[in-house]
């Protein structure tokens, strides 16, 4: 769907992107469609950034699955803002077939810090039965194996993009499905993308030069949030529910299956 495109900007490797040191860095979101897309990828290639390449392929699968606890904390804290608060996943970059336990923590300066451990392949749905695992967990984040339970698996497709001075990262995440493992409704943003922008604060950047020209504004979101909002009816939304119909009106087409 975005090859044409894609085959347009030069290419950076992993090893490459790795070097990409943000100190000051900055964390931006937006969304818009792939119509969109396709002209702030042929911008960006223009202004010279490069699309990562792995094994040959500019977008890669990812596949995650959230963990909460049965009364929803974690999606809680952050509807709530509550300025300390942590997401548990498993992801598995589908091409490698890497998998990994992530710990995500924000703190009150509203900074996010990832850590990680690898687990096995098998384990991507449910890690809780791996002692190595389950000690890493309660080391490294405030809730137990025995507190939380799969509830969302979030699946799409994503492209990286690097600035020619190495100053910003940019993921664009698309084809996004979600499915809640608790009820097994499913939902999906189909025309929808979810840019995040990392950028060095010290340095001007042309991808925020590009997308104020087409238009795309900020906008705060969380992927395992926004598929909760949208399919668990018994949850309460908050301020998700404006966000939902913030979505609805920049994307023609999103889906939820009842």
């Amino acid at each position: 769907m975005l090859n044409d495109v894609l085959d347009t900007l030069g290419t950076i490797t992993l090893d490459e992107m790795d070097s990409v040191r943000l100190l000051n860095r900055i964390d931006t979101k937006y969304v818009t469609t792939v119509p969109v897309l396709r002209e702030i990828l042929r911008m960006a290639a223009g202004c010279g950034y490069r699309v990562l390449e792995t094994e040959g392929a500019r977008q890669s699968p990812y596949d995650s699955v959230y963990f909460d606890t049965p009364d929803l904390r974690m999606f809680t804290d952050h509807r709530n803002r509550k300025l300390v608060r942590q997401k548990v996943r498993t992801r598995v970059y589908v091409n490698s077939g890497l998998t990994f336990l992530e710990i995500k923590r924000k703190d009150n300066h509203g900074r996010t810090r990832k850590k990680r451990t690898a687990i096995p392949r098998g384990e991507f749905a449910d890690f809780r039965d791996d002692p190595a695992a389950c000690s890493y967990l309660a080391a490294k984040s405030a809730f137990t194996a025995g507190q939380i339970a799969p509830a969302m698996e979030t699946v799409f497709e994503r492209i990286t993009l690097v600035n020619r001075a190495l100053t910003e990262r940019l993921t664009i995440d698309t084809d996004l499905h979600f499915r809640n493992v608790r009820n097994g409704r499913e939902a999906g943003l189909f025309e929808g993308v979810i840019i995040e922008l990392k950028q060095d604060g010290r340095c001007v950047s042309e991808m925020k030069d590009i997308l104020l020209k087409l238009r795309v504004k900020s906008f705060r979101i969380s992927k395992y949030c926004i598929a909760t909002a949208m399919t668990d009816p018994d949850c309460r939304p908050g301020r998700f529910k404006a966000k939902l119909i913030r979505i609805r009106k920049i994307i023609p087409q999103i889906c939820v299956n009842i």
